[in-house]
């Protein structure tokens, strides 16, 4: 099994950047593919990245393309989203997961954080 904190969120204008972390605890963080969803009021979840185990191969949501980058370092337990060029359409709650294969599915993800507040102002 695995748990998940998120932490890294908070507010910022427009054209800045954030990273978000995800701590992972247990013994088998390195043997699942992580993901990053996140969801803004009156809206479904939605995919935002995701990476397999190794770290090799990454996905990525046309919205966030080119924008964001997902890694993530096993060593630490830890997996990243590096978000640069921030929009307001950002705005969300953002979450990470871990699922047994990479996909952009929320349904195929078994673990979830407690999610972080991310705030783009105009």
């Amino acid at each position: 099994q695995v748990q998940l904190v998120e932490s890294g969120g908070g507010l910022v204008q427009a054209g800045g950047s954030l990273r978000l972390s995800c701590a992972a605890s247990g013994r088998t963080f390195s043997n699942y593919a992580m993901g990053w969803f996140r969801q803004a009021p009156g809206k479904e979840r939605e995919f935002v990245a995701a990476i397999n185990w190794s770290g090799t191969s990454t996905d990525y949501a046309d919205s966030v393309k080119g924008r964001f980058t997902i890694s993530r370092d096993n060593a630490k337990n830890t997996v990243y989203l590096q978000m640069n060029v921030l929009k307001p359409e950002d705005t969300a709650v953002y979450y990470c997961a871990a699922s047994r294969r990479m996909t952009m599915e929320k349904r195929a993800y078994a673990y979830w954080g407690q999610g972080t507040q991310v705030t783009v102002s105009s």
